[in-house]
């Protein structure tokens, strides 16, 4: 292990065990559900062996292969806890699991009746995950757990529902995998349209965790990211004529490619309007812009969608080509928010959403003043998801500051800072506030 990872007592500092949970665990947990057929005692296993991380690499330093240490340890760990049932095992006639367990870890052996060719322990943990006998909303918090290692409360965030629900539906939905004997494996092509949608929804949460994290240090997590991006490219290689699927890889990119302008130097938080255009990775940018072009057989959005400029988009069409006039843009001023707004209306027509309407407002202040935007805030202010959700009381709260509205701003500001749980997110909030107390 390199000195520089070390504490200056010798010691493994916990940040080096944190990143390689989380950029291991989603692939851990895959190889194991391999071994096991079993989400749950999968996640076990893999949780036992980060904590014997925890214990061992402090004393002993971090292993030239962190991974494939976490994969041994945990498939060890499931060995002498089916050694120890081997009894039963013997009534049940379950012996030559156990055999098959025993083979050399880079042994395939579940799933080798693959019958779309592609071997990727991650893309066949994410298709039984949302396997269509699962609720969508079951399939999507499933693999967030599973594969993105995302925790109960990262995962209640992204649904804006309570932790005890969504504590529940993770575990009806890893019975309903048991019960329902469901495989382990990419489905052959004729079923795969049939998964698309719950799919194309994981991966957009993942990506959109590592984008803007809920808890962690950082405000952006690469590793999920890049997953993300990543599987995405695999499901579009599944499925090149599905526009959709290539949609949101272009969306995907595109927010990729700003990414270091969201952040400076010191880890501080840079909102779009004071971002360094010249930061964003102009290939990755080029690479989006393709994807959309060549989806749908070209372009499908025009200069005005009240001009029926915009032929028929899923909603990842529309929000990478909302991503693409951003990431095109020379400036904030510059930015073609009519158009935007636009785009953000066909969007609400095919997927209504309150995080939909709430970017629309934010939208609708920059094309028409920020009066115009907080009076569609106003107007959707009771809904109990936004109540909820820290950005949609910062959105008000800026728009009250340009109103200079400071009083009603200030307690605005608040309350995002009551509902943020990243740390760099509520460093901004409190700057901001501390900028309102000194305009009194």
């Amino acid at each position: 292990m390199n000195d520089e990872r070390r504490a200056t007592d010798g010691s493994i500092p916990s940040a080096a065990i944190e990143d390689v949970f989380r950029a291991e665990w989603g692939r851990a947990v895959a190889i194991m559900v391999r071994f096991t057929a079993d989400i749950e005692l999968a996640e076990e296993a893999v949780q036992d062996a980060f904590l014997a991380a925890l214990e061992r690499w402090p004393r002993q330093g971090v292993p030239d292969k962190p991974a494939a240490w976490i994969v041994t340890t945990a498939r060890n760990k499931v060995i002498d806890r089916r050694r120890r049932q081997k009894r039963l095992w013997q009534k049940q006639g379950q012996l030559r699991q156990l055999a098959e367990l025993e083979l050399e870890p880079g042994r395939q052996v579940i799933g080798s009746d693959d019958e779309s060719g592609i071997v990727d322990d991650r893309l066949r943990l994410i298709f039984t995950c949302c396997h269509p006998a699962l609720a969508m909303d079951a399939r999507v918090a499933l693999t967030l757990r599973t594969l993105g290692g995302l925790t109960t409360t990262e995962i209640a965030r992204a649904f804006l529902i309570p932790e005890a629900t969504l504590a529940q539906r993770l575990v009806r939905a890893k019975r309903k995998i048991r019960a329902a004997a469901i495989p382990y494996r990419v489905p052959p092509e004729h079923l795969l349209p049939e998964r698309l949608a719950s799919v194309l929804a994981v991966l957009y949460l993942i990506f959109t965790e590592g984008y803007a994290g809920t808890s962690a240090a950082r405000l952006v997590r690469r590793d999920l990211c890049d997953e993300a991006i990543r599987l995405t490219r695999l499901v579009s290689g599944l499925m090149p004529d599905e526009p959709e699927a290539q949609g949101l890889l272009a969306l995907m990119l595109l927010h990729d490619a700003r990414r270091e302008g969201r952040v400076s130097s010191d880890g501080e938080l840079i909102l779009l309007e004071h971002q360094d255009r010249s930061t964003w990775d102009q290939a990755v940018i080029k690479e989006g812009l393709a994807l959309l072009d060549r989806g749908a057989g070209g372009p499908d959005w025009g200069s005005s969608a009240r001009n029926g400029g915009v032929r028929p988009a899923g909603p990842y069409r529309l929000q990478a080509h909302i991503a693409a006039l951003h990431a095109q843009a020379p400036s904030m001023s510059a930015t073609d928010w009519a158009t935007i707004c636009d785009l953000y209306e066909r969007l609400a027509e095919l997927t209504p959403s309150p995080i939909a309407a709430l970017n629309h407002a934010v939208a609708v202040s920059l094309r028409d003043g920020p009066a115009a935007g907080l009076a569609r805030l106003d107007a959707m202010s009771e809904d109990p998801l936004l109540q909820g959700y820290h950005l949609f009381h910062s959105a008000r709260a800026d728009l009250l500051r340009r109103l200079e509205v400071h009083a009603e701003a200030a307690q605005a500001y608040r309350r995002a800072l009551d509902l943020a749980t990243n740390p760099v997110e509520r460093r901004f909030l409190e700057r901001r506030l501390s900028e309102l107390r000194g305009r009194r």
